[in-house]
Protein backbone atom coordinates (compact mmCIF):
# COMPACT_ATOMS: atom_id res chain seq x y z
CA UNK A 1 0.00 0.00 0.00
CA UNK A 2 1.72 3.80 -0.71
CA UNK A 3 0.16 6.52 1.31
CA UNK A 4 0.27 10.14 -0.14
CA UNK A 5 0.37 13.49 2.26
CA UNK A 6 -3.88 13.30 2.53
CA UNK A 7 -3.32 9.19 3.51
CA UNK A 8 -0.46 9.66 6.30
CA UNK A 9 -2.45 13.10 7.65
CA UNK A 10 -5.25 10.94 7.79
CA UNK A 11 -3.29 7.75 9.70
CA UNK A 12 -1.77 10.44 11.75
CA UNK A 13 -5.60 11.94 12.97
CA UNK A 14 -6.59 7.89 13.54
CA UNK A 15 -3.42 6.52 15.38
CA UNK A 16 -3.46 9.82 17.90
CA UNK A 17 -6.50 10.04 18.68
CA UNK A 18 -6.58 6.01 19.63
CA UNK A 19 -3.06 6.24 21.09
CA UNK A 20 -3.85 9.05 23.24
CA UNK A 21 -7.11 7.45 24.51
CA UNK A 22 -4.70 4.01 25.07
CA UNK A 23 -1.90 5.62 27.06
CA UNK A 24 -5.29 7.05 29.44
CA UNK A 25 -6.77 3.78 29.94
CA UNK A 26 -2.90 2.36 30.56
CA UNK A 27 -1.45 4.76 32.42
CA UNK A 28 -3.53 7.00 34.02
CA UNK A 29 -0.18 8.22 36.02
CA UNK A 30 2.32 9.32 33.14
CA UNK A 31 2.60 12.56 33.15
CA UNK A 32 4.22 15.23 30.81
CA UNK A 33 7.66 14.79 30.89
CA UNK A 34 7.95 10.84 30.69
CA UNK A 35 5.87 7.53 30.33
CA UNK A 36 4.78 5.42 34.01
CA UNK A 37 7.07 2.71 32.10
CA UNK A 38 10.01 4.55 32.05
CA UNK A 39 12.45 6.47 29.39
CA UNK A 40 11.47 9.03 26.74
CA UNK A 41 7.69 10.26 26.42
CA UNK A 42 5.83 8.35 23.57
CA UNK A 43 5.50 9.69 20.43
CA UNK A 44 1.87 11.42 19.82
CA UNK A 45 1.46 9.80 16.28
CA UNK A 46 0.77 6.01 15.58
CA UNK A 47 3.85 4.28 14.10
CA UNK A 48 3.57 3.27 10.24
CA UNK A 49 4.40 -0.35 11.19
CA UNK A 50 0.61 -0.50 12.54
CA UNK A 51 -0.87 1.09 9.91
CA UNK A 52 -2.69 -1.82 8.18
CA UNK A 53 -4.70 -1.65 11.63
CA UNK A 54 -6.08 1.46 11.35
CA UNK A 55 -6.08 2.31 7.61
CA UNK A 56 -9.17 1.70 5.36
CA UNK A 57 -8.03 -1.03 3.04
CA UNK A 58 -9.75 -0.09 0.10
CA UNK A 59 -7.58 3.58 0.02
CA UNK A 60 -10.66 5.87 0.49
CA UNK A 61 -10.52 7.33 3.57
CA UNK A 62 -12.71 6.74 6.54
CA UNK A 63 -15.56 9.66 6.71
CA UNK A 64 -15.81 12.00 9.49
CA UNK A 65 -19.62 11.34 9.96
CA UNK A 66 -22.24 9.00 8.65
CA UNK A 67 -25.95 7.87 8.11
CA UNK A 68 -27.84 5.87 11.06
CA UNK A 69 -30.90 5.02 12.44
CA UNK A 70 -31.58 6.42 15.88
CA UNK A 71 -34.54 5.58 18.14
CA UNK A 72 -35.52 8.78 19.62
CA UNK A 73 -39.19 7.95 20.58
CA UNK A 74 -40.35 4.60 21.95
CA UNK A 75 -43.11 2.90 19.96
CA UNK A 76 -43.91 -0.47 18.17
CA UNK A 77 -44.60 2.22 15.10
CA UNK A 78 -40.89 1.93 13.89
CA UNK A 79 -41.78 4.73 11.24
CA UNK A 80 -42.60 7.02 14.45
CA UNK A 81 -39.75 5.80 16.48
CA UNK A 82 -36.68 6.13 14.42
CA UNK A 83 -35.54 8.92 12.81
CA UNK A 84 -32.47 8.89 9.94
CA UNK A 85 -29.32 11.36 11.12
CA UNK A 86 -27.11 12.29 8.27
CA UNK A 87 -24.48 13.64 10.16
CA UNK A 88 -23.85 10.95 12.82
CA UNK A 89 -19.72 10.55 13.84
CA UNK A 90 -18.28 7.90 12.65
CA UNK A 91 -17.66 5.71 16.02
CA UNK A 92 -13.75 4.96 17.11
CA UNK A 93 -12.85 1.37 17.80
CA UNK A 94 -11.24 0.55 21.32
CA UNK A 95 -8.20 -1.60 21.69
CA UNK A 96 -10.59 -4.74 21.43
CA UNK A 97 -12.79 -3.40 18.52
CA UNK A 98 -13.23 -3.60 15.17
CA UNK A 99 -14.84 -0.91 13.08
CA UNK A 100 -16.95 -2.65 10.37
CA UNK A 101 -17.96 -0.65 7.24
CA UNK A 102 -21.51 -2.30 7.20
CA UNK A 103 -22.63 -4.05 3.77
CA UNK A 104 -26.01 -6.03 4.55
CA UNK A 105 -28.30 -5.39 7.51
CA UNK A 106 -30.45 -7.58 8.53
CA UNK A 107 -34.57 -7.01 9.45
CA UNK A 108 -36.08 -8.86 12.62
CA UNK A 109 -40.00 -8.88 13.55
CA UNK A 110 -38.03 -8.23 17.04
CA UNK A 111 -36.75 -4.54 15.65
CA UNK A 112 -40.37 -2.82 16.93
CA UNK A 113 -39.62 -4.71 20.52
CA UNK A 114 -36.27 -2.77 20.22
CA UNK A 115 -37.47 0.46 19.38
CA UNK A 116 -40.59 0.30 21.74
CA UNK A 117 -37.95 -0.37 24.59
CA UNK A 118 -39.22 -4.28 25.77
CA UNK A 119 -36.52 -5.31 26.05
CA UNK A 120 -34.43 -3.55 28.31
CA UNK A 121 -36.95 -0.36 30.42
CA UNK A 122 -34.17 1.30 31.76
CA UNK A 123 -32.79 2.33 28.55
CA UNK A 124 -33.95 5.85 27.44
CA UNK A 125 -34.01 7.45 24.13
CA UNK A 126 -31.67 8.25 22.28
CA UNK A 127 -30.77 4.97 21.14
CA UNK A 128 -29.32 3.43 18.22
CA UNK A 129 -31.25 1.10 16.57
CA UNK A 130 -30.34 -2.81 14.74
CA UNK A 131 -28.87 -5.53 15.64
CA UNK A 132 -27.16 -7.96 13.31
CA UNK A 133 -25.09 -6.92 10.26
CA UNK A 134 -22.09 -8.32 7.82
CA UNK A 135 -19.55 -5.93 6.27
CA UNK A 136 -15.57 -5.22 5.90
CA UNK A 137 -13.15 -4.42 9.12
CA UNK A 138 -11.81 -1.14 7.86
CA UNK A 139 -10.33 0.03 11.14
CA UNK A 140 -9.24 -2.16 14.73
CA UNK A 141 -7.89 -1.91 18.16
CA UNK A 142 -4.71 -3.24 19.04
CA UNK A 143 -5.88 -6.31 20.77
CA UNK A 144 -8.26 -6.97 18.35
CA UNK A 145 -5.25 -7.10 15.62
CA UNK A 146 -4.40 -10.71 17.03
CA UNK A 147 -7.03 -12.36 15.72
CA UNK A 148 -8.28 -9.83 12.75
CA UNK A 149 -6.73 -7.50 9.93
CA UNK A 150 -8.34 -5.10 7.57
CA UNK A 151 -9.99 -5.84 4.61
CA UNK A 152 -11.57 -9.35 6.92
CA UNK A 153 -15.31 -10.12 6.11
CA UNK A 154 -17.26 -10.55 9.41
CA UNK A 155 -20.78 -10.27 10.80
CA UNK A 156 -21.61 -9.67 14.27
CA UNK A 157 -24.75 -9.56 16.60
CA UNK A 158 -24.42 -6.15 18.43
CA UNK A 159 -26.98 -3.18 18.59
CA UNK A 160 -26.28 -0.61 16.38
CA UNK A 161 -26.40 -2.02 12.97
CA UNK A 162 -28.62 0.37 11.49
CA UNK A 163 -25.89 2.48 10.37
CA UNK A 164 -23.05 2.77 7.49
CA UNK A 165 -20.12 2.03 10.31
CA UNK A 166 -20.59 0.10 13.58
CA UNK A 167 -18.04 -0.62 16.44
CA UNK A 168 -18.22 -4.27 17.01
CA UNK A 169 -16.04 -6.06 20.13
CA UNK A 170 -14.46 -8.39 18.39
CA UNK A 171 -15.06 -11.46 20.49
CA UNK A 172 -18.64 -10.77 19.31
CA UNK A 173 -17.60 -11.10 15.67
CA UNK A 174 -17.88 -14.09 13.38
CA UNK A 175 -15.03 -14.56 10.67
CA UNK A 176 -16.85 -15.37 7.28
CA UNK A 177 -15.06 -16.00 3.98
CA UNK A 178 -16.83 -12.92 1.81
CA UNK A 179 -19.32 -10.83 2.40
CA UNK A 180 -22.48 -12.81 1.53
CA UNK A 181 -26.19 -11.54 2.45
CA UNK A 182 -26.44 -15.52 2.90
CA UNK A 183 -23.88 -15.54 5.88
CA UNK A 184 -26.26 -12.67 7.58
CA UNK A 185 -29.21 -15.02 7.39
CA UNK A 186 -27.63 -17.39 10.16
CA UNK A 187 -26.85 -14.62 12.62
CA UNK A 188 -30.26 -14.77 14.41
CA UNK A 189 -32.75 -16.04 12.09
CA UNK A 190 -30.65 -19.64 12.01
CA UNK A 191 -28.89 -19.85 15.20
CA UNK A 192 -32.58 -19.05 17.04
CA UNK A 193 -34.00 -22.01 15.09
CA UNK A 194 -31.02 -24.32 15.57
CA UNK A 195 -30.30 -24.19 19.40
CA UNK A 196 -34.02 -23.59 19.85
CA UNK A 197 -34.57 -27.11 18.52
CA UNK A 198 -31.14 -28.24 19.64
CA UNK A 199 -32.27 -27.97 23.66
CA UNK A 200 -35.52 -27.82 23.82
CA UNK A 201 -37.27 -29.62 20.94
CA UNK A 202 -35.55 -33.33 21.59
CA UNK A 203 -36.38 -34.31 17.65
CA UNK A 204 -35.50 -37.57 16.76
CA UNK A 205 -36.36 -40.05 13.69
CA UNK A 206 -40.61 -39.87 12.72
CA UNK A 207 -41.41 -37.03 15.49
CA UNK A 208 -44.45 -34.43 13.55
CA UNK A 209 -43.46 -31.18 13.85
CA UNK A 210 -45.29 -27.90 13.23
CA UNK A 211 -43.62 -25.04 12.05
CA UNK A 212 -45.49 -21.69 11.60
CA UNK A 213 -44.48 -18.76 9.47
CA UNK A 214 -42.39 -21.16 8.33
CA UNK A 215 -41.23 -19.55 4.97
CA UNK A 216 -40.23 -16.65 7.01
CA UNK A 217 -36.29 -15.58 8.29
CA UNK A 218 -36.14 -18.28 10.97
CA UNK A 219 -38.77 -20.46 9.68
CA UNK A 220 -36.69 -21.81 6.75
CA UNK A 221 -34.20 -23.24 9.32
CA UNK A 222 -36.67 -24.80 11.84
CA UNK A 223 -38.06 -26.52 8.48
CA UNK A 224 -34.78 -27.82 7.04
CA UNK A 225 -33.00 -28.45 10.39
CA UNK A 226 -36.23 -30.41 11.12
CA UNK A 227 -36.21 -32.64 8.07
CA UNK A 228 -31.93 -33.61 8.75
CA UNK A 229 -33.22 -35.13 12.51
CA UNK A 230 -35.75 -36.94 9.72
CA UNK A 231 -38.86 -35.44 11.12
CA UNK A 232 -42.33 -35.26 9.48
CA UNK A 233 -42.67 -31.41 8.92
CA UNK A 234 -45.62 -29.36 8.60
CA UNK A 235 -45.44 -25.75 7.71
CA UNK A 236 -48.06 -22.79 7.72
CA UNK A 237 -47.83 -19.96 5.40
CA UNK A 238 -49.89 -17.29 3.36
CA UNK A 239 -49.57 -17.87 0.08
CA UNK A 240 -49.00 -20.54 -2.40
CA UNK A 241 -45.45 -19.39 -3.39
CA UNK A 242 -44.37 -19.58 -0.17
CA UNK A 243 -45.73 -23.06 -0.38
CA UNK A 244 -43.95 -23.80 -2.89
CA UNK A 245 -40.66 -22.58 -1.43
CA UNK A 246 -41.36 -24.78 1.95
CA UNK A 247 -41.51 -27.75 -0.56
CA UNK A 248 -38.29 -27.16 -2.60
CA UNK A 249 -36.65 -26.98 0.95
CA UNK A 250 -38.02 -30.62 1.89
CA UNK A 251 -41.21 -29.56 3.85
CA UNK A 252 -43.36 -32.42 3.75
CA UNK A 253 -46.81 -30.64 4.10
CA UNK A 254 -46.85 -27.28 3.51
CA UNK A 255 -50.53 -25.43 4.50
CA UNK A 256 -51.79 -22.14 3.25
CA UNK A 257 -53.29 -20.71 6.09
CA UNK A 258 -55.24 -18.08 3.23
CA UNK A 259 -56.87 -20.57 1.45
CA UNK A 260 -57.13 -23.88 3.94
CA UNK A 261 -58.15 -24.15 7.62
CA UNK A 262 -54.86 -25.44 8.94
CA UNK A 263 -56.73 -26.31 12.52
CA UNK A 264 -59.33 -28.99 10.43
CA UNK A 265 -56.22 -30.29 7.88
CA UNK A 266 -54.10 -31.04 11.19
CA UNK A 267 -56.89 -32.78 13.05
CA UNK A 268 -57.91 -34.66 9.77
CA UNK A 269 -53.90 -35.56 8.27
CA UNK A 270 -52.77 -35.78 12.23
CA UNK A 271 -55.58 -36.95 14.65
CA UNK A 272 -52.53 -38.22 16.91
CA UNK A 273 -51.33 -34.71 17.18
CA UNK A 274 -47.83 -33.23 17.35
CA UNK A 275 -45.20 -34.07 18.75
CA UNK A 276 -43.31 -30.38 18.43
CA UNK A 277 -44.37 -27.07 17.46
CA UNK A 278 -41.99 -24.15 16.37
CA UNK A 279 -44.48 -21.24 16.90
CA UNK A 280 -43.64 -17.49 16.21
CA UNK A 281 -47.09 -16.11 15.28
CA UNK A 282 -49.10 -15.65 18.59
CA UNK A 283 -52.22 -15.06 19.19
CA UNK A 284 -55.22 -17.19 17.45
CA UNK A 285 -52.13 -19.33 16.02
CA UNK A 286 -50.93 -19.73 19.19
CA UNK A 287 -53.86 -21.37 20.63
CA UNK A 288 -54.10 -23.58 17.09
CA UNK A 289 -50.47 -24.64 18.42
CA UNK A 290 -51.88 -25.88 21.80
CA UNK A 291 -54.44 -27.77 21.08
CA UNK A 292 -52.50 -29.45 18.20
CA UNK A 293 -50.05 -30.77 20.60
CA UNK A 294 -50.10 -34.76 20.85
CA UNK A 295 -49.52 -36.89 24.07
CA UNK A 296 -45.80 -34.96 25.69
CA UNK A 297 -45.65 -32.38 22.77
CA UNK A 298 -43.64 -29.84 22.88
CA UNK A 299 -44.27 -26.06 22.27
CA UNK A 300 -41.66 -23.74 21.65
CA UNK A 301 -42.32 -19.70 22.06
CA UNK A 302 -39.68 -17.95 19.77
CA UNK A 303 -41.77 -14.69 19.23
CA UNK A 304 -45.45 -13.58 18.66
CA UNK A 305 -45.27 -11.21 16.03
CA UNK A 306 -48.79 -10.46 15.51
CA UNK A 307 -48.99 -8.78 18.31
CA UNK A 308 -45.74 -7.04 18.32
CA UNK A 309 -47.35 -3.92 16.73
CA UNK A 310 -49.95 -3.49 19.54
CA UNK A 311 -49.23 -1.13 22.40
CA UNK A 312 -48.95 -3.80 24.48
CA UNK A 313 -46.96 -6.08 22.21
CA UNK A 314 -49.36 -8.79 22.40
CA UNK A 315 -52.57 -10.53 21.01
CA UNK A 316 -55.02 -12.07 23.29
CA UNK A 317 -54.98 -16.01 23.86
CA UNK A 318 -57.60 -18.40 25.61
CA UNK A 319 -54.72 -19.12 28.75
CA UNK A 320 -57.88 -19.83 30.73
CA UNK A 321 -57.98 -23.65 30.04
CA UNK A 322 -54.01 -23.89 29.19
CA UNK A 323 -53.15 -25.64 32.42
CA UNK A 324 -55.81 -28.08 32.28
CA UNK A 325 -54.86 -28.63 28.13
CA UNK A 326 -51.25 -29.01 29.23
CA UNK A 327 -52.15 -31.53 32.21
CA UNK A 328 -54.60 -33.83 29.95
CA UNK A 329 -51.76 -34.21 27.54
CA UNK A 330 -48.87 -34.25 29.72
CA UNK A 331 -47.54 -31.44 27.51
CA UNK A 332 -45.18 -27.98 27.79
CA UNK A 333 -44.55 -24.95 26.40
CA UNK A 334 -40.84 -23.94 26.13
CA UNK A 335 -39.81 -19.99 25.24
CA UNK A 336 -36.81 -19.60 23.69
CA UNK A 337 -34.57 -15.96 24.16
CA UNK A 338 -31.40 -16.30 21.58
CA UNK A 339 -29.84 -13.55 24.71
CA UNK A 340 -29.96 -16.56 27.09
CA UNK A 341 -28.13 -19.07 25.33
CA UNK A 342 -24.28 -17.32 23.91
CA UNK A 343 -23.05 -19.99 25.63
CA UNK A 344 -24.60 -22.33 22.76
CA UNK A 345 -24.08 -19.41 19.98
CA UNK A 346 -20.36 -20.31 18.78
CA UNK A 347 -20.86 -24.02 18.17
CA UNK A 348 -23.86 -23.28 16.86
CA UNK A 349 -22.74 -21.09 14.10
CA UNK A 350 -19.95 -22.86 13.01
CA UNK A 351 -22.15 -25.67 12.36
CA UNK A 352 -24.46 -23.49 10.00
CA UNK A 353 -21.59 -22.03 7.80
CA UNK A 354 -20.47 -25.44 7.70
CA UNK A 355 -23.66 -27.00 6.49
CA UNK A 356 -24.10 -23.51 4.21
CA UNK A 357 -20.70 -24.15 2.22
CA UNK A 358 -20.94 -27.98 1.65
CA UNK A 359 -24.05 -26.64 0.54
CA UNK A 360 -26.80 -28.57 3.08
CA UNK A 361 -28.60 -25.54 4.28
CA UNK A 362 -30.30 -23.00 1.71
CA UNK A 363 -30.22 -19.59 3.26
CA UNK A 364 -33.18 -17.47 1.63
CA UNK A 365 -32.69 -14.07 1.16
CA UNK A 366 -35.32 -11.41 0.29
CA UNK A 367 -33.90 -8.63 -1.18
CA UNK A 368 -37.32 -6.72 -1.77
CA UNK A 369 -36.64 -7.08 -5.25
CA UNK A 370 -40.69 -7.98 -5.55
CA UNK A 371 -41.67 -4.80 -3.02
CA UNK A 372 -43.66 -1.97 -4.69
CA UNK A 373 -40.69 -0.07 -4.74
CA UNK A 374 -37.93 -1.82 -5.42
CA UNK A 375 -34.82 -3.51 -4.10
CA UNK A 376 -34.30 -2.39 -0.55
CA UNK A 377 -31.32 -0.69 -0.54
CA UNK A 378 -29.70 2.06 1.20
CA UNK A 379 -30.88 2.92 5.15
CA UNK A 380 -33.81 5.01 4.30
CA UNK A 381 -35.32 1.80 2.80
CA UNK A 382 -35.32 0.09 6.22
CA UNK A 383 -38.28 1.65 6.95
CA UNK A 384 -40.02 -0.01 3.85
CA UNK A 385 -38.38 -3.26 4.96
CA UNK A 386 -39.82 -2.92 8.50
CA UNK A 387 -43.48 -2.23 6.53
CA UNK A 388 -42.24 -5.27 4.29
CA UNK A 389 -42.09 -8.20 6.74
CA UNK A 390 -45.40 -7.17 8.45
CA UNK A 391 -47.57 -7.28 5.35
CA UNK A 392 -46.34 -11.16 5.30
CA UNK A 393 -44.94 -10.34 1.91
CA UNK A 394 -40.97 -11.89 3.01
CA UNK A 395 -40.05 -15.16 1.94
CA UNK A 396 -36.88 -15.88 3.69
CA UNK A 397 -34.82 -12.94 5.48
CA UNK A 398 -35.12 -9.64 4.47
CA UNK A 399 -31.94 -7.85 4.17
CA UNK A 400 -31.06 -4.39 3.47
CA UNK A 401 -28.17 -3.66 0.76
CA UNK A 402 -26.06 -0.31 2.07
CA UNK A 403 -24.23 1.00 -1.27
CA UNK A 404 -20.60 2.41 -0.41
CA UNK A 405 -20.61 4.32 2.23
CA UNK A 406 -16.79 6.06 1.91
CA UNK A 407 -17.23 9.98 1.02
CA UNK A 408 -13.95 10.58 -0.34
CA UNK A 409 -11.07 9.11 -2.51
CA UNK A 410 -7.29 9.57 -1.46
Amino acid sequence: MSFNTKSSALLRCWGSRFWRRRRQQLCPLEGPFGSCFGGARPRPILDMSYSRHFLDFQGSSIPSSMKKLVVTKLSSNFREAVTLRQDAPVPLPGDGDLLVRNRFIGINASDINYSAGRYDTSVKPPFDAGFEGIGDVVALGLSASARYTVGQAVAYMTPGSFAEYTVVPAKQAVLLPSVKPEFLTLMVSGATAYISLKELGELSEGKKVLVTAASGGTGQFAVQLSKKAKCHVIGTCSSDEKAGFLKSIGCDHPINYKTENVAAVLKRDYPEGMDVVYESVGGKMFDLAVNSLATKGRLIVIGFISGYQNPTGLQPVKAEMLPAKLLKKSASIRGFFLNHYLSEYKMAMEHLLTMYESRELVCEVDLGDMSPEGKFTGLESVFRAVDYMYMGKNIGKIVVELPNSVNSKL
